[in-house]
């Protein structure tokens, strides 16, 4: 059943992403121990290259990452981003195989740079860290996407997606307008890492719930947003099962007012603060960490787009990241990809 939704999937319009790109260099470490050990004997000789760490630079941003696995999904979609000629020529590169199913439309700035660190945690999880310069997506607002063919993308848009709110201080305006200006459109946030704003995007969530359809965040974001609403929910610091995952999400959309999807370790759930779904994670030794929930929001607006039930949904994009985890390239699985791993798994 699910897979006949997909492949009954039309897009008329497109799926408009924003705003965030970013260069990233991933740096694979066998312990955080060992990176700190070679930086303490290299102060104590004075300084030096420490060498013998594997690091693998591509696109990121979670808004270029969401744009690429949408295109690779088979959708179209228009990544609206800031970046200098470099990062431009780099974007047109990655996305020029993917031909008329992406459109870039790049306002003249400077884009992100991240370095990101993964490494196994509590002895057997691994984690990404990440040290993150955010360029002039930090500075991202209405005035960027105003002129007339924007605003014609926006008007004819499927859905709307706003990402990296946590990165840009003018998040809520961009939002806001982005959503107003696309009456007939699915509005989707990820605020990505709200740990320094969480109450400031509480207030955004009340400010915008009348035009937002869909609050996508991980246990991270949900136990910040969780603390500044004033609710017992710490998904990051216990073992947790789906009743806990099920019950965050419920909470959450009650208390917000819009429908929340909320991925995790173990699985995903979604709620629309009455009602509750939880599917389960596809175990996979993990090769890559680092945009795995673009690629999960990716699927995610996708189910929704092709009228999914919640289960169905999660489903769905729990096996779009959990194919985008197990590959060692860090590439975005396409459609058939996933057509397969669930037929797999029902």
């Amino acid at each position: 059943m699910i897979i006949e939704k997909l492949k009954q999937l039309y897009v008329a319009g497109s799926i408009a992403v924003m705003p965030d790109f970013f260069i990233d260099r991933i740096i694979r470490l066998e312990s955080k121990e060992r990176l700190f050990a070679a930086l303490e004997e290299k102060a104590k000789c004075g300084g030096g290259s420490v060498r013998g760490f594997p690091t693998t630079d591509i696109k990121g941003g979670n808004a270029a990452n969401v744009a690429y696995a949408l295109a690779k999904l088979g959708v179209k979609v228009t990544l609206f981003t800031v970046a200098d000629d470099m990062g431009a020529a780099m974007l047109r590169q990655v996305f020029a195989p993917l031909g008329d199913r992406a459109e870039l439309r790049i306002s003249r700035g400077r884009q992100g740079y991240t370095t990101a660190f993964e490494f196994p945690y509590n002895n057997s999880n691994k984690v990404n860290v990440m040290v993150s310069d955010v360029g002039d997506a930090g500075d991202f607002g209405p005035d960027r996407i105003a002129s007339q063919e924007d605003r014609a993308v926006l008007k004819k848009a499927d859905a709307v997606m706003v990402v990296n709110w946590a990165s840009n201080s003018k998040g809520t305006d961009l939002a806001g307008y982005a959503f107003e200006n696309s009456p007939s459109a699915l509005h989707f946030i990820d605020p990505a890492d709200i740990s320094a704003r969480k109450q400031e995007f509480r207030d955004a969530l009340f400010k915008l719930s009348q035009v937002t359809d869909c609050l996508s965040i991980n246990e991270n974001e949900c136990d910040h947003l969780a603390e500044a609403l004033g609710l017992e929910i710490r998904l990051g610091a216990k073992s947790y099962g789906p009743d806990d995952v099920r019950g965050a999400a419920k909470k959450i959309a009650e208390s917000v007012g819009i429908t929340t999807d909320l991925h995790t370790r173990i699985g995903a759930a979604w709620s629309n603060g009455k009602e509750a779904e939880f599917a389960h994670g596809i175990k996979v030794d993990p090769k890559t960490l680092t945009g795995a929930g673009d690629v999960w929001d990716a699927a995610d607006i996708v189910g929704y787009i092709a009228g999914l039930d919640p289960g169905e949904r999660l489903l769905f994009a729990n096996a779009a990241a959990s194919l985008f985890v197990r590959d060692a390239s860090g590439e975005p699985p396409a459609m058939n990809k996933v057509f397969e791993l669930i037929e797999r798994v029902q």
